[in-house]
């Protein structure tokens, strides 16, 4: 036949659009034509496919070809159309049987020798063939990632030569290896940091109720090292979440699904981190920091360094738990659900109080004004992580308890909120947070009279009564209770420095 049409798909963010490839031969000087808005990676097909074909034994027509990769209006970048257009010009030529093609996907990018390359975003398509009631035909490259989803719905090969044997039902094809369990890292414990019992208790609080945390010190108290046990004591992801971070890990790097397959993403970008590669970017844009920590944890370490439209773009994924990318050629939405996690020194020497101190409280000021008051007002919990007392490090430490105890009380309580609301309570709207977490009148009353005194505004009173209703979680009490709230507001500490800060200066 001169005509044939061969199903592959796009990777557009984490979705995989359908593409079909059509290919048409007819009379006419020989040459080959793409259309279908292809972009220069695509339109250089031609000449890999002619090689591929050539040094896989089969002839290239000596005819006019065109093909066309419909929809037309979609943008087409990448190598992984190399494999249906070899597929469909084979079909088309006579040299393959078109008999079994609408039963498969396929992707690939086609070396000249014909061997089969992996390309990104195989996760996707493999989804989406499932849903269609296809399987996917994808390099050996892609084996690891694909078998994540379904082994039965993927096919792996390693070169032309055998799709089209398969197709020609002379050979099988492999499945891909199903995905083995990965054993949780086990090697931060929360007995490994000494002291900061408060910090610990802090981060119970943001782990069972999925919260905002914002750690403030000065050099050496152990800041990372608590952001970094925040992991351990969060549960494993469920199938749903591991596949949509998954889907996005294989964008941007497909090597760390199989050894971080079903562990929560930790992403740690440095301070000089620009714009475009925290919140995602490019052409056809693609994911950025907060959408690599997806069900995950985002940590910001020495958090005033970070540019501030940096950290204000930040805002929006808080609160939506998405993020839009507008660009010329693309518009897309990648999910960014995280728990913000970030780190600080208190002025821009590290102290702001006793012999170590060398800044005015001016100086303090102009520096914590790097961090815009909205944005700060993200999180839920600010706690002060002091120095040790002296004797904390010569004298033994007793009672300090493991991070498999602490996650248990964590796993109690989020099972809590998921039998009353079905999320954690970080995620509860304004209505919710009424009907969830309703307070009596006394302590309504006095609650709003001590944020009056604080300055803070209604989403503080909002997040401090989330805090709140984690805390009782904790304990697994059915109300929330003024020691409930006095708890909460204890883990404010930046109001309250800015607060002294601001009547020192007059």
């Amino acid at each position: 036949m001169s005509l044939s049409i061969v199903f592959t798909r796009a990777a557009l963010g984490i979705t995989a659009p359908l593409i079909t490839v059509e290919v048409h031969i007819s009379a006419g000087l020989p040459g080959l034509t793409i259309v279908g808005l292809p972009e220069t990676t695509v339109k250089e097909a031609r000449d890999r496919v002619r090689s591929a074909l050539i040094n896989s034994g089969y002839t290239f027509p000596a005819r006019k070809v065109t093909i066309n990769l419909a929809p037309a209006d979609l943008p087409k970048e990448g190598g992984r159309y190399d494999l249906p257009i070899a597929v469909a010009l084979l079909a088309a030529s006579g040299q393959l049987s078109a008999n079994r093609l609408s039963e498969f996907e396929f992707i690939g990018e086609l070396a000249l020798t014909g061997n089969l390359r992996g390309v990104p975003g195989a996760i996707s398509s493999a989804q989406e063939a499932r849903r269609c009631g296809r399987q996917l035909i994808v390099a050996r490259d892609n084996a690891d990632e694909v078998g994540l989803i379904d082994p039965e719905s993927s096919l792996i090969a390693d070169h032309l030569q055998q799709v089209c044997a398969f197709l020609e039902k002379q050979l099988d094809l492999d499945s891909p290896p199903a995905c083995a369990e990965i054993p949780p890292d086990l090697t931060t414990d929360l007995a490994d940091i000494i002291g900061q019992q408060q910090g610990k208790r802090a981060l119970e609080v943001t782990a069972a109720g999925g919260h905002n945390l914002l750690l403030l010190g000065p050099p050496g108290t152990g800041k990372t090292m608590l952001a970094s046990r925040l992991n351990g004591l969060l549960p494993p992801l469920s199938d749903s979440e591991a596949l949509e971070s998954a889907a996005i890990t294989s964008l941007v790097s497909p090597i760390m699904l199989q050894r971080k397959w079903r562990q929560r993403p930790f992403r740690a970008p440095h301070h000089s981190a620009s714009l475009t590669s925290m919140v995602g970017g490019g052409s056809i844009p693609m994911p950025g920091e907060v959408s690599l920590a997806h069900n995950g944890v985002l940590f910001l370490d020495e958090l005033p360094e970070f540019e501030r439209r940096v950290l204000d773009a930040l805002r929006e994924p808080i609160e939506s738990g998405e993020i839009h990318l507008s660009r010329t050629r693309a518009k897309l939405t990648y999910p960014a659900r995280f728990q913000l996690i970030a780190a600080m020194n208190p002025s821009p020497t590290g102290h702001y109080e006793g012999r170590h101190n060398r800044s005015t409280p001016e100086q303090v000021l102009k520096y914590l004004s790097r961090l815009s008051g909205p944005f700060i007002d993200r999180f839920d919990l600010t706690l002060e992580i002091p120095l040790l007392p002296p004797g904390s490090l010569s004298k033994p430490e007793r009672g300090t308890e493991t991070t498999d105890l602490v996650r248990e009380r964590v796993l109690r309580a989020r099972q809590l909120q998921h039998t009353r609301q079905q999320k954690v309570n970080a995620h509860l709207s304004n209505q919710e947070i009424r009907y969830y977490c309703p307070l009596q009148q006394q302590d309504a009353a006095w609650l709003e009279e001590t944020l009056h005194k604080l300055g803070l505004s209604i989403r503080a009173w909002q997040r401090l009564t989330k805090v709140a209703r984690t805390i009782a979680d904790l304990e697994q009490a059915p109300a929330i209770c003024r020691s409930h709230l006095l708890e909460a507001l204890s883990y404010r500490a930046m109001d309250r420095l800015l607060l002294r800060l601001q009547n020192q200066t007059g």
